[in-house]
């Protein structure tokens, strides 16, 4: 049996067993508080699984691998600013937005403003944010299907990757929060499982022993130690200052990405009470840590088995670094068969990664539109939850239409890199907002608009005009060059222009409402009022 029978096999297995689950929590579906927040029913132990299985995307197990397999110790910066991003979001934000909210992210900043222009303004940001995240997850499938089914052509891929919009819709339309919540939980323990036999078998075939290992890896890439040292990637001496300055970017963007992230934001509401949003952030923290070191195996035994030149033969971003590692160890220790059978494993673990991560985004995107959108500006709160689902179901067949498209777009790029900028989107628009709104008395509507407006526009502006979108061999558009912003990052610029919008925004505003301040800060802290709040 070929590994492309195997592994279509293996991923059809996990597509029917996912939907089964999808249609069994339709079942229990019963109002909003179902579709958006899985009845508050899950504990943290599931959540954390849960986050786990949102946060370790195509990004994390594909690109990440793939950038160390072929730049080295700076591929691994990714893996450390993806773990460390979690710290923020454990001290600065969990806990307190669990107390504080009911569904989304604009819940938050509309309660003590003004909030039609705030619930716009949130929308817009994480629908964005949803998107820039989502292209990164198309970008990873249309990849991953090219090195099983042998597809080359643009076409081929571009098909592969409406298949998965398509099966995403499926996810958040019929099952909501519970069905994606536990799609979630399976891809976690998969992915967990077939990372770590991966790298057991890397480090058994070196006698466990990791400086053979990164030996190996130094050799093969043709670089020598330059490859295990910093500026393989960024801050090389052609980059120069902008190099620096690139890597520093980046780091910041992803560090405060993370507690701006709108599909993250909203796993804090489907746990009861604000003990278990710490304990579902502390599981999901340490299957994360445990996940982000493997990858370090994961990515130099890419280079040390399987070589740049052929990860970058089959997909010039290395995106197939870690499905090519699996089949040469598996060749090496097993024989072709085995090299065959884990391939496909793997794969299909990548594919169970990539399907539950969009699900996730497009329930998030879809629920801020119908709930934020439209609910509360549109109709100025005059619906049931009932039309308020059904139009969250129905803004999520665009959402996937459009990210469909992008994705096909931007085929070529990495993927941990395309999320990297969805990071600096949250963390210069949203991440402002947020912790002006629960730290800062005198923040008010007007801040909370120019914080998300200014970061999120500057990040787009900047993005736009970097050498991500023209300008270079790798760029969206490599044959035009508009390019006049040096860094591949916006996060450097972005984010202090967030904050300072936010501030100057709230100063230039008289308006302040210390009572409605007092009110969320005793219910951030202690949680008293928030049962009360997730009624009405």
């Amino acid at each position: 049996m070929s590994h492309q029978t195997l592994s279509t096999i293996l991923f059809l297995l996990f597509v029917a067993v996912t939907l089964g689950i999808t249609f069994k929590a339709s079942r229990s579906n019963k109002d909003a508080a179902d579709f958006y927040a899985g009845g508050r029913s899950f504990s943290g132990a599931q959540n954390g699984l849960a986050i786990g299985g949102d946060y370790m995307s195509a990004a994390s197990f594909l690109g990440i691998a793939g950038i160390i397999a072929l730049s080295g110790y700076d591929g691994f910066l990714y893996s450390i600013g993806f773990l460390v991003a979690w710290l923020v979001a454990l001290l600065l934000v969990a806990e307190l937005m669990r107390n504080s909210g009911k569904f989304t992210m604009a819940d938050v900043l509309a309660f003590r403003m003004s909030p039609r222009p705030v619930r716009t303004a949130a929308g817009v940001s994480t629908i964005v944010v949803s998107i820039f995240y989502l292209l990164a997850q198309m970008v990873g499938a249309g990849a991953l299907v090219g090195l099983l089914l042998g597809i080359t052509s643009p076409t081929g891929k571009a098909l592969t990757i409406v298949g998965v919009g398509l099966l995403m819709i499926v996810y958040v339309v019929v099952g909501g929060m519970k069905g994606t919540t536990w799609v979630q939980i399976v891809k976690a323990v998969l992915l967990m499982t077939g990372a770590t036999l991966i790298t057991l078998l890397v480090l058994g075939k070196y006698g466990f022993n990791l400086s053979a290992l990164l030996g190996d890896a130094a050799a093969q890439s043709g670089k020598g130690d330059a490859f295990l040292n910093s500026g393989g990637k960024y801050a090389t001496e052609a980059q120069g200052l902008a190099g620096k300055l690139d890597l520093i970017s980046l780091g910041l963007a992803l560090v405060l990405g993370t507690a701006g992230l709108p599909h993250i934001l909203i796993r804090f509401y489907t746990v009861p009470t604000a003990k278990e949003a710490r304990k579902s952030v502390l599981w999901g923290i340490g299957i994360i840590g445990v996940f982000y070191l493997l990858t370090l195996v994961l990515g130099f035994g890419a280079a040390a088995l399987v070589g740049g030149k052929a990860i970058v033969a089959q997909d010039k971003a290395g995106n197939t670094a870690a499905p090519m590692l699996a089949e040469a160890v598996g060749n090496a220790i097993f024989g072709e068969v085995g090299g065959t059978i884990l391939l496909a494993v793997i794969a299909a673990v990548a594919f169970a990664t990539i399907l539950a991560v969009v699900a996730g985004l497009t329930l998030a995107s879809s629920s801020s539109f119908a709930h934020d959108l439209y609910a509360h500006v549109f109709k100025r709160g005059n619906v049931t939850d009932k039309q308020e689902v059904l139009v969250a179901r129905i803004s999520a067949f665009v959402i996937g239409a459009v990210a469909i498209g992008l994705g096909i777009l931007a085929q070529g790029q990495n993927v941990a890199f395309l999320v990297a900028l969805a990071f600096a989107v949250a963390a210069s628009g949203n991440l402002p907002a947020i912790l002006y709104s629960l730290f800062w008395k005198r923040f008010n509507t007007a801040g909370a608009v120019s914080a998300i407006y200014g970061g999120l526009v500057s990040a787009l502006i900047l993005v736009v005009f970097s050498p991500v979108v023209s300008g270079s061999a790798t760029a969206l558009f490599p044959d035009a060059d508009f390019a006049w912003f040096p860094l591949s990052n916006p996060g450097l610029v972005s984010i202090p222009i967030g904050f300072l919008a936010g501030f100057v925004g709230a100063r230039l505003s008289k308006e302040y409402n210390p009572a409605k301040y007092a009110e969320i800060e005793v219910r951030s802290l202690t949680g008293i009022g928030a049962e009360k709040a997730t009624q009405h």
